[in-house]
């Protein structure tokens, strides 16, 4: 039984509307509180979009995330996980980045995340947009490289923008490839559709063993057997989990920057995450919620949604 001090306030004993607001209504612990070495399970955020090449927003995806998550409660009602209960969580707070400076930032994150692991805490994000997983990865990948399922509508392959442009929210798994950080041939990219400029993400992709799997694939075929192929692609190493907000269909997500239709409904979202079982998870990421596109909150809500559902599966990698 985890210890009080690691469970969640209780509907029961504040009501969701009241106190300060921190994901899943889980401790905050400071860099400096004495019981970090006992997290399991670490909830960050990462409020930055410097990455972002059109409609930025996602900076402000944390702070909406954490207030929309106090509505998640203790138990998984469809595979009836309690992950509370099952893991020690708690809420790391957010990486201080500057806004000014990419480069900074990417060193200030990866340094964050570095600490975290170094303590044998698996960390699950909040970003953020998605050049945020690239400094995670580094981090996460220190000791060598790791598979990845990435759920998005863009492979984010690109080599630049601009022409010289490195360092965007459509590039950071290319420079993960280049980096070693990931194992190309176990990466599943699931979800990718929408108009493009050309073919070359895809054709990097095939050059390196890539595995896409369009839009159009993932309707014919189905949530089951596309994620038994992503199961075996990942294989029993140490993989990531990148879940891109815009994966899902803009009429359930419309709170995102780059949303593309013909996605999948917010159901198939959670399914495609509780069809992670068995998968050695070691880090995940749910980025690109942009709150100025949804005031609403409802992007947000099931964003946490699905961090839920990632929490819940990576409880069973620490057990």
């Amino acid at each position: 039984m985890t210890d009080p001090f690691f469970l969640p306030v209780s509907g029961f004993e504040m009501p969701r509307f009241a106190g300060p607001a921190s994901f899943m209504r889980l401790p905050v612990l400071g860099p400096d509180h004495p019981r970090l070495p006992e997290v399991e399970i670490g909830l960050i955020g990462v409020p930055w979009d410097s990455g972002t090449t059109n409609r930025p927003g996602p900076r402000h995806g944390p702070r909406q995330m954490r207030d929309l998550s106090t509505m998640i409660r203790a138990e998984n009602g469809g595979t009836r996980i309690r992950p509370f209960e099952a893991a020690t969580c708690a809420d790391l707070g957010d990486v201080v980045i500057n806004p000014s400076d990419i480069q900074d930032s990417m060193s200030r994150i990866t340094e964050f995340y570095a600490g975290v692991i170094g303590r044998g805490t698996r960390p699950l994000t909040a970003g953020g947009d998605h050049l945020t997983s690239l400094p995670v990865l580094r981090a996460v990948a220190a000791k060598g490289p790791v598979g990845m399922i990435h759920f998005d509508s863009h492979t984010d392959l690109f080599h630049s923008y601009f022409g010289g442009t490195m360092y965007t929210h459509g590039t950071p798994f290319r420079r993960a490839v280049e980096e070693g950080l990931l194992e190309p041939g176990r990466v599943c990219q699931i979800g990718i559709r929408g108009s493009t400029y050309d073919r070359e993400d895809r054709d990097f992709a095939a050059s390196v063993g890539i595995r896409i799997i369009e839009i159009e694939e993932f309707h014919a075929r189905g949530v089951d057997d596309v994620m038994a192929e992503a199961r075996e692609i990942a294989g029993s190493g140490p993989t990531y989990v990148s879940y891109d907000i815009d994966f899902i269909d803009p009429a359930f997500a419309p709170g995102t920057g780059t949303p593309e239709v013909g996605g999948p409904t917010s159901w198939q979202a959670l399914q495609v995450v509780r069809a992670l079982t068995g998968v050695n998870i070691v880090g995940a990421d749910v980025v690109e919620v942009s709150p100025p596109f949804d005031a609403s909150g409802a992007t947000a809500y099931l964003g946490v949604q699905v961090m839920f559902e990632l929490l819940c599966m990576m409880v069973q990698t620490e057990r």
